[in-house]
């Protein structure tokens, strides 16, 4: 049977977001209290500007998807929400120094974005260009528009029904100077 190419295009999409979803039911699992954050000096956004394109809430289930490649496991025993958002990102902008309550599936539509990571040592940074994923894992990070052209990402969230998806940290990160 010949397959739509389309359909082909999106199989990584969905095996990623079933990817993230099986870390956060595990992470879930694993940890039956929420640790809070505390914020002293927030980070917010700067030239970075978000925009909501849909939030769906999904009730309990459990998934297997095996396909040529890859075989993704995923199971939510909590109703979950599903978040999507698109960034635009101006010359120099930035997220901010961010968690999230679960993994996040970000892809670059356009440009470059850098993200680096609260808890790396040597501040690395992980440089992803248009067409290109990154996962991150919520545990903190910020994305930065290191060039001098425009850039944008699409994000998917994972997140309690109807909680934040966002919590702001400390500015500057503990192993980076910004």
């Amino acid at each position: 049977m010949k397959r739509n190419g389309r359909n082909q295009r999106l199989l990584p999409v969905v095996a990623l977001a079933l990817i993230a979803l099986a870390a956060f039911a595990a992470a879930t699992k694993a940890s039956s209290t929420t640790h809070a954050v505390p914020v002293m000096k927030a980070n917010p956004p700067t030239g970075v500007v978000g925009t909501p394109i849909a939030r769906g809430t999904y009730d309990s289930f459990k998934m297997e998807l095996a396909f040529v490649q890859a075989l993704v496991r995923g199971r939510s025993t909590p109703s979950i929400d599903v978040v999507v958002q698109k960034h635009d990102f101006a010359p120099g902008g930035s997220t901010g120094w961010h968690s999230h309550p679960g993994p996040i599936l970000i892809t670059v539509t356009q440009g470059q974005v850098t993200f680096y990571e609260r808890n790396d040592p040597t501040c690395s940074p992980h440089v992803v260009s248009a067409g290109q994923g990154y996962v991150d894992t919520g545990a903190g990070h910020i994305g930065r528009n290191e060039t001098g052209q425009p850039a944008q990402d699409v994000v998917v969230a994972l997140a309690p029904v109807a909680g934040a998806f966002r919590t702001e940290l400390t500015a500057p990160g503990p192993y980076c100077s910004f």
